[in-house]
Protein backbone atom coordinates (compact mmCIF):
# COMPACT_ATOMS: atom_id res chain seq x y z
CA UNK A 1 0.00 0.00 0.00
CA UNK A 2 1.18 3.55 -0.59
CA UNK A 3 0.56 6.80 1.22
CA UNK A 4 0.15 9.50 -1.05
CA UNK A 5 -0.05 13.43 0.32
CA UNK A 6 -0.50 16.52 -1.87
CA UNK A 7 0.01 19.62 -1.33
CA UNK A 8 -0.38 23.49 -3.67
CA UNK A 9 1.38 26.23 -3.00
CA UNK A 10 1.45 29.74 -4.48
CA UNK A 11 5.27 29.71 -6.87
CA UNK A 12 7.12 31.71 -4.47
CA UNK A 13 10.67 31.54 -2.72
CA UNK A 14 8.65 32.03 0.46
CA UNK A 15 7.36 28.68 0.02
CA UNK A 16 10.26 27.02 -0.16
CA UNK A 17 10.40 26.30 3.40
CA UNK A 18 6.95 24.50 3.74
CA UNK A 19 8.11 22.38 0.06
CA UNK A 20 11.18 20.91 1.93
CA UNK A 21 9.20 20.57 5.38
CA UNK A 22 6.42 18.15 3.31
CA UNK A 23 8.86 16.96 1.22
CA UNK A 24 11.19 15.57 4.04
CA UNK A 25 8.36 14.00 5.73
CA UNK A 26 7.63 11.99 2.79
CA UNK A 27 11.24 10.70 2.97
CA UNK A 28 11.65 10.18 6.39
CA UNK A 29 8.57 8.06 6.24
CA UNK A 30 9.88 5.88 3.22
CA UNK A 31 12.88 5.37 5.71
CA UNK A 32 15.60 7.78 4.08
CA UNK A 33 18.08 8.50 6.63
CA UNK A 34 18.89 12.09 7.53
CA UNK A 35 21.82 12.68 4.43
CA UNK A 36 19.55 11.32 1.96
CA UNK A 37 16.39 13.67 3.47
CA UNK A 38 18.51 16.52 2.77
CA UNK A 39 19.41 15.32 -0.73
CA UNK A 40 16.06 15.07 -1.98
CA UNK A 41 15.17 18.34 0.04
CA UNK A 42 17.60 20.05 -2.09
CA UNK A 43 16.15 18.05 -5.41
CA UNK A 44 13.40 19.75 -4.89
CA UNK A 45 14.45 23.16 -3.96
CA UNK A 46 15.91 23.23 -6.93
CA UNK A 47 13.35 21.81 -8.95
CA UNK A 48 10.93 24.33 -7.31
CA UNK A 49 12.91 27.41 -7.76
CA UNK A 50 13.55 26.38 -11.63
CA UNK A 51 9.52 27.02 -11.44
CA UNK A 52 9.67 29.82 -9.70
CA UNK A 53 12.59 31.54 -11.88
CA UNK A 54 12.15 30.30 -15.39
CA UNK A 55 8.43 28.78 -15.65
CA UNK A 56 6.65 31.33 -14.54
CA UNK A 57 9.09 34.37 -14.45
CA UNK A 58 8.00 36.43 -11.57
CA UNK A 59 3.85 36.03 -12.52
CA UNK A 60 1.21 34.20 -10.52
CA UNK A 61 1.17 30.77 -10.57
CA UNK A 62 1.25 27.53 -8.26
CA UNK A 63 3.00 24.15 -7.70
CA UNK A 64 1.39 21.10 -7.50
CA UNK A 65 3.53 18.65 -5.29
CA UNK A 66 2.52 15.08 -4.73
CA UNK A 67 4.91 12.77 -2.48
CA UNK A 68 3.69 8.91 -2.68
CA UNK A 69 5.69 6.73 -0.45
CA UNK A 70 5.57 3.48 -1.42
CA UNK A 71 5.82 0.19 0.19
CA UNK A 72 8.60 -1.00 -1.58
CA UNK A 73 10.76 1.55 0.15
CA UNK A 74 10.65 4.30 -2.13
CA UNK A 75 9.59 8.10 -2.56
CA UNK A 76 8.10 9.39 -5.50
CA UNK A 77 7.48 13.32 -5.98
CA UNK A 78 5.19 14.94 -8.54
CA UNK A 79 5.76 18.35 -9.41
CA UNK A 80 3.13 19.83 -11.30
CA UNK A 81 3.49 23.58 -12.83
CA UNK A 82 1.24 25.42 -15.64
CA UNK A 83 4.08 27.58 -16.39
CA UNK A 84 6.39 28.03 -19.30
CA UNK A 85 8.23 24.60 -20.45
CA UNK A 86 11.94 24.47 -21.37
CA UNK A 87 13.75 21.29 -22.77
CA UNK A 88 16.24 19.77 -20.49
CA UNK A 89 18.46 18.94 -23.02
CA UNK A 90 19.62 22.90 -23.99
CA UNK A 91 20.84 23.09 -20.24
CA UNK A 92 24.62 23.46 -20.40
CA UNK A 93 25.69 20.63 -18.97
CA UNK A 94 27.52 21.46 -15.22
CA UNK A 95 31.20 20.72 -15.03
CA UNK A 96 33.07 21.94 -11.97
CA UNK A 97 35.45 24.24 -12.85
CA UNK A 98 38.87 25.32 -11.29
CA UNK A 99 38.50 28.80 -11.07
CA UNK A 100 35.43 30.89 -11.54
CA UNK A 101 37.07 32.98 -14.31
CA UNK A 102 35.95 30.05 -16.57
CA UNK A 103 32.45 28.99 -14.57
CA UNK A 104 29.77 28.55 -16.79
CA UNK A 105 25.77 30.09 -16.05
CA UNK A 106 23.56 27.15 -15.86
CA UNK A 107 23.29 23.45 -15.54
CA UNK A 108 24.25 23.72 -11.83
CA UNK A 109 19.75 22.87 -10.32
CA UNK A 110 19.63 20.13 -13.31
CA UNK A 111 23.02 18.57 -11.50
CA UNK A 112 22.34 18.17 -8.16
CA UNK A 113 18.53 16.65 -8.83
CA UNK A 114 20.14 13.84 -11.24
CA UNK A 115 22.82 13.26 -8.64
CA UNK A 116 20.04 13.14 -5.49
CA UNK A 117 17.73 11.02 -7.67
CA UNK A 118 17.17 7.75 -8.89
CA UNK A 119 15.06 8.77 -11.74
CA UNK A 120 14.19 11.84 -13.53
CA UNK A 121 11.13 12.24 -15.91
CA UNK A 122 9.90 15.80 -17.37
CA UNK A 123 6.65 16.24 -19.18
CA UNK A 124 5.95 19.39 -20.82
CA UNK A 125 2.03 20.79 -21.57
CA UNK A 126 0.36 17.95 -20.32
CA UNK A 127 -2.91 18.07 -21.12
CA UNK A 128 -4.91 18.67 -18.50
CA UNK A 129 -2.04 19.86 -15.98
CA UNK A 130 0.76 22.03 -17.61
CA UNK A 131 3.88 20.62 -17.23
CA UNK A 132 5.26 17.41 -14.55
CA UNK A 133 8.15 16.67 -13.30
CA UNK A 134 8.71 12.78 -11.56
CA UNK A 135 11.43 12.42 -9.46
CA UNK A 136 11.58 9.21 -7.45
CA UNK A 137 14.37 7.94 -4.88
CA UNK A 138 14.74 4.20 -3.99
CA UNK A 139 15.76 2.84 -0.67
Amino acid sequence: MSTIRQLVVPAKHDQLAQIASFVAHGAEEAGFEEGLVNRIELAVDEACSNIIDHAYEGTMGFIQLEVTVEVRGSLKIILIDQGHSFDPNEVPVYKPCQTLDNARIGGLGLHLMRQAMDDICFEFNVPGLGNRLTMVKYL
